[in-house]
């Protein structure tokens, strides 16, 4: 049996795998898609981190920021744990080689590191690789990875963990490749999977597969889920595309203009804030741009190549010349498998969570910009050295039954097309339902039109299908994942009855006086959807 199975490869899962085999622990990096296909390229402005490199900053401030972002949600000893961190995390990828941007006249490498301001931050703590910040940390982590030989198993998409009475050793896969389910069997578990943004399809900067297939898997296992109604609304995507525009392209200067050429809101408050001035806009009939003209072609091609090059391909604009015209977009979600401060999963052993399928309590109600990467690097590794502490040789769980492809497949006569409108139809139903800007009538007719696509799915079949290498099976299970998670998401909106960071209620538009978190779990075969309103 190995030490250690990471189920994702991306910033967390590759964080974790080269702490654990730096301390000479077998593992085995399972992982649905190739590394360099991963959400985290997707992370463009930079990682945060108190190095005053361009101002005096210290992790103190960085604390009070990340704090005053989650709206009291925020667990004070974990954000003290991943702020204080921060500068040794960046030191940590500075020794890697990852290709950060520079200013001159530093006297060591760390502190020639350019930094920049994001939303919601007092300081310029942003450390950043042009907008390429999230690609150029993800490549340097693989690159490692396979000069140290981990083994590394792509096209393993999750089905479901191994566990009983709240063990886990283990997990069950869909080999894309070969069509047949597999198993792999270990000592420890890290879940490393992603979030869910994904499920609002069409409107979200995140790829097709980021489901929630991990945070369904260990709700399932009998884990328990935490804050899935807080999702986070990126201020500026193309209008038309989704195609995320770096908050880098305001933390350099950038304006929010209405049509009207008028600016309306500080373009580096937090971004729920920030979100909800566009919505708000928009819904007056107005349209909303993001202006970098005053740039110039320089600047934009020395700081934002991929801003430029987005702009170009998908809106046929030249940035230093025209306005961008932008909305907000899906981007983050916030809620996630609830974790302790050594990220082990609540209500299992031997298995841990890490990174956006997480909630480790630092993000609350509203992520502060530049603080997703530094968890993911960061965290990474602090629950590899969890996983490591609690290494033991236990018995392993014997399946009660053998496992079929057709306990996860429809494979009864029927046709698969219909997912594709159901991915599709639930993807705005979310957008316009469980949104910005939210209402119980709104959300519980979005429940009920749930149940109506739960229907239409089980219609659905893959029978007939050549499954080797198939995408029509992976969509089938990914949809699958997205249903399941829409409830839960659903159900937690409703419950918290109030306005908080991301969760903005237009029936309920005041925070409560007390924070409290909406957990979810499964007791008796149902979801058990509870409000703990203990002081955090």
């Amino acid at each position: 049996m190995i030490d250690i199975l990471i189920i994702g490869a991306a910033g967390a899962g590759l964080s974790a795998a080269l702490t654990a085999k730096e301390e000479g622990a077998n593992v085995v990096v399972a992982t649905k898609r190739l590394p360099t296909q991963s959400q985290t390229v997707m992370a463009q402005g930079g990682i945060n981190a108190a190095l005053g490199n361009i101002e005096e900053d210290s992790p103190a401030l960085h604390i009070e920021d990340t704090l005053k972002a989650s709206h009291s949600l925020g667990n004070k000893e974990m954000i003290r744990k991943l702020c204080e961190k921060a500068p040794q995390t960046i030191e940590r990828l500075e020794r890697y080689g990852v290709p950060f941007s520079r200013v001159d006249n530093a006297s060591t490498p760390l502190s020639s590191i350019a930094q920049r301001k994001l939303g919601g931050a007092s300081r310029k703590r942003a450390c950043y690789a042009q907008d390429y910040t999230g690609l150029k940390i993800l490549h340097t982590l693989y690159d490692r990875a396979l000069a140290m030989d981990i083994d590394i198993r792509s096209e393993l998409m999750l089905l479901d963990l191994i566990s009983q009475d709240g063990k886990v050793s283990g997990a069950l896969f869909w080999d894309i490749a070969s069509a047949d389910i597999v198993t792999i069997k270990a000592k420890s578990v890290i879940l490393a999977t992603g979030g869910f943004g994904a499920i609002y399809h069409g409107y979200t900067t995140n790829a097709y597969g980021s489901t929630g297939d991990g945070i369904a898997s260990a709700l399932r296992a009998g884990g328990v889920l935490r804050s899935m109604e807080f999702v986070q609304f990126h201020p500026t995507a193309l209008k038309e595309s989704h195609i995320l525009i770096s908050e880098s392209a305001r933390g350099e200067g950038g304006y929010l203009v209405d049509e009207d050429g008028n600016r309306f809101i500080d373009e580096l408050a937090p971004r729920d804030e920030v979100a909800r001035a566009i919505f708000n806009k928009i819904a007056e009939g107005k349209s909303v741009y993001l202006d970098i003209r005053h740039f110039g072609i320089k600047k934009i091609e020395h700081l934002m190549p991929q801003e430029l090059h987005l702009c170009k391909i998908h809106a046929g604009i030249d940035p230093s010349k025209e306005l961008i015209p932008i909305s907000p977009t899906v981007h983050y979600t916030m809620g996630g498998i609830a974790v302790n401060e050594k990220f082990e999963i609540e209500g299992l052993k031997n298995c841990y969570a890490v990174g956006e399928c997480s909630e480790a309590g630092v993000h609350g109600a509203n992520r502060l910009g530049g603080n997703s990467l530094l968890e993911i690097v960061a965290f990474g590794e602090e629950a590899a050295k969890s996983a490591l502490s609690n290494l033991k040789e236990s018995n392993e769980i014997k399946n009660s039954s053998f496992v079929k492809k057709d306990d996860y497949l429809n494979l009864a006569d029927g046709d698969i097309k219909d997912i594709y409108a159901i991915r599709k139809e639930l993807g705005k139903m979310l957008f316009e339902s469980a949104g910005i800007i939210r209402d119980e009538e709104g959300l519980k007719t979005a429940l009920e039109k749930l149940e109506e696509f739960k229907g239409r799915f089980e219609k659905c079949s893959v029978a007939g299908l050549d499954t080797i290498y198939s995408e029509s099976v992976t969509d089938y299970i990914e949809i699958k994942n997205s249903l399941y998670i829409a409830q839960i998401l659903l159900k937690s909106a409703i419950a918290r009855k109030e306005s908080r960071g991301a969760h903005y209620r237009s029936d309920y538009p005041k925070s409560e006086e007390k924070a409290y978190t909406v957990t979810v779990s499964i007791k008796q075969g149902n979801l058990s959807i509870e409000m703990d309103k203990k002081e955090n």
